[in-house]
């Protein structure tokens, strides 16, 4: 039977390329819900292709047009956020690609998970934010999450088959983003444009930015840890500029084992909607025999001290990432329009995890209130 595939977040850019591999295999699966923000375009012509069962489209500005693009299908259209909680849990699929960008991704992951839905976790934010109440509703409704960014695939790929046997610790890696090896004083000066072309891979404006101020491996620092059941000093990050080891897990006996491969998300996304199988695809192969040197070295915190900052969250845990997580996605929804420079993100989250309410065991209610709390507070210092 074809596994049937819900798409939270399907035009952006893990949710096309989803769509790619459910494209390239008719046979395997079925698009079910399909859902986005604001890009009515993109969405009536990914409903037109794959006539899921429902979409939803956040901005109910945008319903109508939507709903008269698609009134000659059969396909149900929603909107608005409720709308978008109330897809998750309807059950017409088997698997969840959760995909939105941000904490916005966190209820309908939740959902999908309260349903005993399994779900391929593209959004990070959702382990950052509340990883612990996430991965016990995991637990609790033996829901599987799989997960899709390439460096926790890699890891979870290494695990396959060692279950008994105990890590010593995963080291994740880093292509260092467009600006490896630069300082400050060049960074001073560094505009949206210059920051949105990274060198390895192809991703949406929010991760692209996140990359190069090395946030996002912070926010795959504490993604791991609650992933893979970890302590903090068992979590390590690398820079690997070449992008051909997406990361490895060293167990106690001191053995290790690494995922490599092309820069190419569609190979975790795919291997996460196939999992525990592969299947073949024509995706490009890396070849040993062209020279080719891999580098590593450590990551340089004392100019991009957004790493710094999320490993003091981690370590120190409770709300702490929720808020760094909320001041960051301000700051770079801020710096995308041009509003602050590119050094100016970094003060923002520090000056929100130093000055808001650090809660050692926070509930779900709290999350959302830290959140909202931080988002405030990092929107007054840049008067959004």
């Amino acid at each position: 039977m074809k596994k049937r595939i819900a798409i939270f977040g399907s035009t952006g850019s893990i949710g096309t390329q989803a769509l790619e591999v459910i494209a390239a295999h008719p046979e395997l699966f079925s698009a079910e819900i399909l859902t986005a923000q604001h890009n009515e375009e993109a969405l009536i012509a990914q409903a037109l292709q794959f006539n899921p069962n429902i979409v939803v489209i956040g901005d109910e500005r945008k319903y109508e047009k939507v709903k008269q693009a698609l009134s000659a299908t059969p396909v149900k259209v929603f909107a608005g956020e409720a709308a978008l909680a109330e897809a998750a849990g309807i059950d017409c699929y088997d698997m969840m690609v959760a995909a939105i960008v941000g904490f916005a991704g966190l209820k309908p992951t939740l959902i999908a998970l309260n349903e005993g839905k399994s779900v391929g976790l593209a959004n990070k934010e959702t382990l950052v934010v509340a990883g612990d109440i996430v991965m016990q509703k995991s637990v609790e409704k033996r829901a599987p999450i799989i997960p899709i960014d390439s460096e926790h695939s890699a890891i979870f790929q290494c695990l396959v088959g060692e279950t008994r046997n105990k890590i010593e610790k995963v080291i994740l890696t880093a292509s260092g983003g467009p600006f490896l090896g630069k300082k400050p004083n060049f960074l001073l000066n560094v505009k949206r444009d210059h920051a949105l072309q990274h060198p390895n891979w192809k991703m949406g404006a929010k991760i692209t930015i996140d990359s190069a101020t090395l946030m996002n491996k912070g926010l795959e620092m504490i993604e791991a840890r609650w992933l893979f059941n970890l302590q903090p000093n068992q979590v390590q990050t690398l820079i690997h500029p070449q992008s051909i080891i997406h990361s490895i897990v060293q167990f106690e006996d001191g053995s290790m084992k690494a995922q490599m491969g092309l820069p190419d998300m569609k190979l975790p996304i795919q291997y996460a909607l196939t999992f525990p199988s592969r299947i073949k695809n024509d995706f490009p192969r890396y070849d040993f025999r062209k020279p080719c040197q891999l580098n590593f070295e450590d990551p340089d915190i004392k100019t991009f001290r957004n790493l710094a900052l999320a490993s003091e969250a981690l370590n120190r845990g409770g709300n702490l990432p929720c808020i760094m997580n909320a001041a960051n996605e301000i700051a770079v929804f801020a710096f995308l329009r041009n509003r602050i420079g590119f050094l100016d993100m970094t003060d923002v989250i520090e000056a929100a995890m130093e000055r808001l309410p650090f809660i050692e065991n926070p509930s779900l209610n709290d999350y959302y209130e830290s959140d909202g709390e931080a988002r405030n507070f990092a929107a007054s210092l840049i008067r959004l």
